[in-house]
């Protein structure tokens, strides 16, 4: 299971760097709109790239140490439930759909790193 972890964190690590390279583009008109490539959003796209290169690469270091790594998912949790919680406050200003798609992108990536932590050792 740790090779599965590995690869889901970083799969993570590379999202979260093309969050910071081409926000614009990796938000794209589906989630955001043509706002995703207003510097205003590129601010908060790149901080949540920041958060994912961090989180997951520390949790990545950590597998990688044999350290804990299940305090790490579980914060990963916490971003990805505070994404969608997020995408539906704002759910006026986004195209349609885009909070049910956040939900289930991001819901669903919260369900697999739930499992991956179910299946680790403490």
């Amino acid at each position: 299971m740790k090779k599965l972890a590995a690869g889901v964190l970083a799969f993570r690590v590379a999202y979260g760097a093309a969050l910071l390279i081409a926000p614009g583009k990796v938000a794209g008109n589906r989630w955001l709109g043509p706002g995703a490539h207003q510097p205003a959003a590129t601010v908060a796209l790149r901080g949540l790239g920041a958060r994912e290169v961090a989180l997951h690469g520390i949790a990545l270091a950590t597998l990688s140490r044999g350290g804990p790594v299940r305090p790490w998912l579980v914060a990963s949790i916490a971003g990805d439930l505070a994404d969608v919680a997020a995408a539906f406050a704002s759910r006026e200003g986004l195209p349609p759909g885009s909070p049910a798609a956040t939900a289930a992108v991001a819901g669903g990536s919260a369900a697999l790193t739930a499992a991956v932590a179910a299946s680790l050792d403490a």
